[in-house]
């Protein structure tokens, strides 16, 4: 037997702690997972600017 017996509230803290932490773990795989799908997916992207690439896109049949 311990010598000083834990309380009742360590407990609830403790639990209250693990489940915030699991919270900030799923948010921050999230944001992971988003910011993988968006730099896989950003091929023609440019800069911070969000447009497309001028220069990868085909060039456009002049009108007749």
């Amino acid at each position: 037997m311990p010598l000083h017996a834990e309380h009742e509230i360590h407990g609830r803290r403790r639990s209250r702690n693990v489940g915030l932490g699991l919270v900030l773990l799923a948010f921050v795989a999230l944001v992971f997972g988003l910011t993988v799908v968006k730099v896989q997916q950003g091929d023609m992207m440019e800069a911070f600017d969000h447009q497309p690439r001028v220069s990868v896109l085909p060039a456009e049949e002049p009108a007749e």
